[in-house]
Order: structure tokens, then C-alpha cells, then sequence
């Protein structure tokens, strides 16, 4: 037996909507064939499929990560503005894919203003630095009267874009990264970057790179030391995690929310040190702008290393099970846990690369299996994000340790009494859980289920209709008590009332 107890007084705090953001980087057919395809069928006057953007609304991003990711340490935004014909490709060394700069800085700030979502950009701090990031911010943001405010007025943009979100590089911690640092290097660059961004326009936020991973040998001490340089000049410190099930490992799979939540705690604590030692009381939120199911070792380890490549080559596409969909919401479950501390999210990414959201050039598009967790949750989720005390069981896994076999967060809208409650069940039984409310009262309207089986992922939209949301198991309300129903290895949203 499973009890789950909330209160609507006892909150962790509000929750952020740029949670629900996503990723859009120049690599394999993210933007090429995915949100920019001239010629499509359903290709907007600016060549951007409507059937993407569409689908991008219903899932519920409100924030769009650009350019990178790696490719941003490579990155010559200059090359990307100005006449396309003008423009002339380069050789991306990330992906070892030639760049042909048709969509740059302009064309995906305004697909941001026409279809209401946030962008977060990203500086090149790896091959260049301060002049070239100041410079970048300038052409976005800058009023008229000044030499790159006045480039951007020139290619046809009179009004500042207004980015508020900007990234100081990207996983500079990786020797993989071009321009890799260690902390005292990128520290130091990164602080006279925003201290000069800040100058420029003093109304931005900034996230300074955090660990690629919880596994780098460098955790820990890296946040340390990026912070001694960091902590007064930037908002946010940025997270990166990637999950998947290997050598058949099931229960570990299962349990990578754990995973996630022990690395939120310790980079927070890691903050909360640098914070203490300075007695000061700012406090370092979280941007987890890359997150996501993704078969890195299992699958991507024969995509490395590839000949250079042209015309948007299809790297990366993992196509979802519906247990990948279980694993996704059970993320979700802790951000929205944590979400005193994490004020940003990005599934990464958001088209074809490891994505809810696939196409085919010239042709159709699809829901992966990933896609319906993340897109219920943006629904539902509102207001504040409430204390859940679960008592389960716990599992033994291999990977992490004990974990729990139920996992829960919830959310309550202050002002209507609107309850979204979203539920794991990590075991391979059908899990009966009480809610309990004390001084509270709470009913449950209905809810809708990701359940996770044998079967294997499926190709196109034979996936998309053999894995969407189900109906979750019945809901009992007697005397006063409210008992739910899970099903074996699933992700259930419900929505209710708490008053």
C-alpha cells in the first residue's frame, strides 16, 4: 500500500513556466527538414512547416534553446544575419556538418515572436569571448544608434528583439567541446562576458555552464569554482542529463528520476555554498536546459565519428518506446518537485533529434511517445507546486541504489483550487495508492495514463497511434478518502480540486 499526502498551504513554490521549455539546435534535421523546410507543404511565407509549429503549440513549449548545444562553440552568428544569398556555409566540427546558414540569429527570433514562445540564446565562449557575445546581445537588443543595433535595423529589423535568456556557453566542462576550458578558464571568461553583457543590457538573465553530467570527474569542484568566479554576475547555473536503459535494466531505467533529483540537490547545495561562504542572500537557480531519454551509449556510440556530412543528415533520431514515455514523465515529476530550484527546463530537443516531435522532408509529422507526458504536464501543471510526502516501497536497482517504487508531484492553482497530481509507478504490479489531504479537501475528476509494455518502439505514426494517453483506472471517493489506481510500469496525470 502506497500513500500519498498534500496540503494546499504546504508548497514548494511557484511553478515556473519556462519548465516546459525545449531545444532547437543546428544538428542533424532539427532545423533543417524540421522547423525550416521551404517548400513543405504546410511552409509558412518564411519557410517554416506549419505542421511543426503546430504541433510545437500543442505540446506546450514555452522557451526555445538556440543554437546549442556544441554546435554554439563553433559558431560564427555573423555568417547567419544578412541576405541569404549573401551568406556562405561553414564546417560545423561538432556534428562534422557543413552549416548552409539559411536560418540564422533573425529567422529564429522572429519564429519565436509569431508563435509566443520564449528564446533562450547562447554565446560562443569556446572558439571566441567577450567582444563577440557583447556584440551578439547588441544586434538582439540594441536600440538604434549603435554599430550592431544598426547591422540588424539594416537587415530589415527595426525593433530590439528583447531576448531576456542567455547562456554563457555550453558544456565547457566537455573535452569534447570545441574550445574546452577548465573552471578557472571558462570561469573567468564567463564572468567578464556577463559582466560586460550586463553593461549592455541590464535587464537579461544569465546561466553559467554547470557540469555536462553527474559523472564528470570534475563534479562538484566544477560548480565550485565556476561560482567563486560567477555568483554575482549570473542567475542561473545550467544542468545536462540524458537517461537510458542498458543491458536490459529495467529497474534502473525506471528509477532515473532518482538520478536526477540527487544531482539537482547536490549542484544546489553546491551553489548554496559558494552563496553561504559570501554571506550573501541571492539565491543560484537551475536552467536544466538539456534533459531527455536519450541512447547515447547504446546506439549513438556507432554515429560518432562520421564523415563530414551535408543537406541536414539524420543523426540522432532514437525512436521512443512507451516506456521511454513512462521514464520522461517520471522526470517531469522531478522538476516540478524541485521547483524552488529549477527555473528553466529544455527537452532536448524538439525536432527528429532524440524528439517528441518527427518528420519527413516534403512529408508528414508525428508524435513520438515522449511527446504526450510532456505535453499533459504543460496543460496541468499551474500555480504551485506542493510538498508530496509518498510512502512506498522501496526497489533495488542496480544503477542507483534503493529507490522508490511510486514517485509523485503535484500542483495546485491558489486561486481556483485546480489540482494536477502526476504519479509513477515504477514496480510491474498494479500499485493501489491512498490520498490522503489532512485538513484539506480534494476530489479527483478523472485522469489519463502512459503505460509502458514489451513492445518495442515503432516506426512513424504507427508509434504515435499505437502510444497515446489512456484512460487511467478508476478513481474511488468514499468516506472522505480518495484511493487510486495504478497500472504496472505507468505515468498517470490526474486532475482534481484541493481546497
Amino acid at each position: 500500500m502506497t500513500t500519498i499526502t498534500l496540503h494546499p498551504d504546504f508548497r514548494v513554490g511557484p511553478v515556473d513556466r519556462r519548465v516546459f521549455g525545449s531545444f532547437v539546435e543546428h544538428l542533424g534535421r532539427c532545423v533543417y527538414t524540421g522547423i525550416y523546410e521551404p517548400g513543405h507543404p504546410t511552409a509558412d511565407e518564411h519557410g517554416f512547416r506549419r505542421d511543426v509549429a503546430d504541433l510545437t503549440k500543442e505540446l506546450g513549449a514555452t522557451v526555445l534553446r538556440y543554437p546549442g548545444g556544441n554546435f554554439v562553440s563553433n559558431y560564427v552568428w555573423e555568417d547567419g544575419v544578412g541576405p541569404v544569398e549573401d551568406r556562405k556555409p561553414f564546417l560545423d566540427l561538432a556534428w562534422r556538418t557543413v552549416e548552409p546558414n539559411l536560418v540564422g540569429t533573425d529567422e529564429f527570433l522572429q519564429y519565436c515572436e509569431r508563435e509566443g514562445i520564449e528564446p533562450m540564446m547562447a554565446v560562443n565562449l569556446g572558439t571566441r569571448g567577450v567582444a563577440e557575445a557583447v556584440a551578439l546581445l547588441e544586434y538582439c537588443n540594441g536600440e538604434a544608434g549603435t554599430k550592431w543595433a544598426d547591422m540588424r535595423i539594416a537587415n530589415g529589423r527595426e525593433k530590439p528583439y528583447g531576448v531576456k535568456l542567455w547562456c554563457l556557453g555550453n558544456e565547457m566542462d566537455g573535452p569534447w567541446q570545441i574550445g574546452h576550458k577548465d573552471a578557472h578558464e571558462y570561469g573567468k571568461l564567463a564572468a567578464e562576458a556577463g559582466k560586460a553583457m550586463r553593461l549592455t543590457d541590464p535587464s537579461i538573465e544569465l546561466v553559467a555552464c554547470g557540469s555536462s553530467s553527474m559523472t564528470m570527474d570534475t563534479f562538484g569542484e566544477w560548480e565550485r569554482t565556476v561560482l567563486s568566479y560567477t555568483y554575482d554576475i549570473v542567475d542561473h547555473i545550467s544542468m545536462h542529463a540524458y537517461y537510458e536503459e542498458l543491458d536490459g535494466d529495467r529497474a534502473s531505467f525506471l528509477g532515473s528520476g532518482t538520478a536526477m533529483s540527487r544531482f539537482i540537490e547536490r549542484v544546489a547545495a553546491s551553489a548554496d555554498a559558494i552563496g553561504a561562504e559570501r554571506r550573501s542572500d541571492k539565491r543560484i537557480t537551475i536552467s536544466f536546459d538539456e534533459w531527455n531519454v536519450w541512447y547515447l551509449k547504446s546506439r549513438f556510440v556507432g554515429e560518432k565519428n562520421l564523415p563530414i556530412q551535408r543537406d541536414a543528415p539524420r543523426i540522432i533520431e532514437d525512436v521512443y518506446s512507451a516506456l521511454d514515455a513512462v521514464v520522461v514523465g517520471d522526470l517531469i515529476n522531478t522538476l516540478l518537485s524541485h521547483a524552488d530550484r529549477v527555473a528553466i527546463g529544455c527537452l532536448a530537443q524538439l525536432v527528429n533529434v532524440i524528439a517528441p516531435i518527427m518528420t519527413e522532408p516534403g512529408g508528414e509529422s508525428w508524435k513520438q511517445t515522449t511527446f504526450h507526458p510532456f505535453a499533459t504536464a504543460a496543460r496541468l501543471a499551474r500555480g504551485e507546486s506542493l510538498q508530496v510526502k509518498v510512502a512506498t516501497d522501496a526497489i533495488a536497482t542496480a544503477a542507483h541504489g534503493d529507490v522508490p517504487a511510486v514517485t509523485a508531484a503535484a500542483t495546485v492553482d491558489p486561486e481556483t483550487g485546480a489540482l494536477a497530481l502526476f504519479v509513477t509507478n515504477r514496480t510491474g504490479e498494479e500499485q493501489t495508492v491512498t490520498l490522503r489531504t489532512p485538513g484539506a479537501a480534494a476530489t479527483i475528476a478523472g485522469g489519463a495514463a502512459v503505460l509502458a509494455d514489451t513492445i518495442g518502439p515503432r516506426e512513424g505514426k504507427q508509434a504515435a497511434e499505437a502510444y497515446g494517453m489512456v484512460d487511467a483506472l478508476p478513481v474511488e471517493h468514499a468516506d472522505g478518502a480518495v484511493t487510486l489506481r495504478l497500472a504496472p510500469e505507468s505515468w498517470t496525470a490526474f486532475r482534481g480540486t484541493l481546497r
